[in-house]
């Protein structure tokens, strides 16, 4: 594949050396200082830049016909207007909150979890997640996806930070210099508690999750989630 890469940080070298590792090209790299108005000739863009600077990186892919892959989080006000772009344009765009197989795993767990206790009313729900010092939203966006996992079985309406009631989940945040990702949902009772929980050792599972999902959405056209790419039983990782 001929990839341009929207967003030339940490992230964004880290996706350029497993898709050079995996036999892909770099024809473009985009950072905030970019000037460039299209991408055509790409076959897929990756966009791992800044909350601000997300949707118009996006846009930028989608109305060159080129589909986006995107990781950003903390833009998601401005989702729908994405959906409607890429229909319009019949183009096709991926959105994960996570990019890591594992946490895809983790995220189907979570559900799993929730769909189990949730008519066991002593239990308590709490998320937390840390990383790094630079990471610039709060909460982290697999928090958040962790959380709408929760509330769509029915038992909690919304999540809050740091505020815990009947029917609202709540999620803390933590900064610490040099951690990568962790993510704990605990459930407590005044007897025991069950806790699951992941632990992100560096990025490389975030960019290789996104260069999968970059090699499936080839020829496909649509809105898709990390979830369709696990869940394609024709498509070999």
């Amino acid at each position: 594949m001929k990839i341009a890469i929207l967003g030339y940080g940490k992230m964004g070298k880290e996706i350029e050396k497993i898709s050079l590792e995996r036999g892909h090209y770099i024809i473009y790299k985009i950072d905030k200082d970019s000037t460039i108005e299209n991408i055509k000739g790409a076959d897929v863009a990756i966009n791992f830049s800044t909350p601000d600077s997300a949707f118009k990186n996006i846009e930028l892919g989608l109305k060159s016909l080129v589909p986006v892959i995107s990781g950003t989080t903390g833009w998601l006000s401005d989702f729908n207007r994405i959906k409607e772009l890429s229909k319009k344009l019949k183009t096709s765009f991926l959105y994960s909150s996570n990019f890591s197989l594992g946490v895809n795993l983790f995220f189907e767990l979570n559900k799993r979890l929730a769909e189990i206790i949730k008519k066991h009313d002593q239990y308590k729900l709490n998320i937390e997640e840390t990383h790094h010092i630079k990471k610039i939203d709060k909460p982290s966006g697999t928090a958040i996806s962790l959380a709408e996992g929760i509330i769509k079985t029915g038992k909690y309406d919304d999540w809050s930070m740091n505020r815990n009631t009947n029917k609202s989940i709540s999620i803390k945040s933590n900064r610490i210099d040099k951690v990568h990702g962790i993510h704990k949902v605990k459930y407590s009772s005044m007897v025991d508690s069950i806790e699951i929980m992941h632990t992100a050792k560096n990025r490389r599972g975030f960019a290789l999750g996104a260069i999968i999902s970059a090699e499936w959405i080839i020829n496909r056209k649509g809105v898709f989630e990390m979830k369709d790419v696990i869940n394609d039983t024709n498509f070999k990782f």
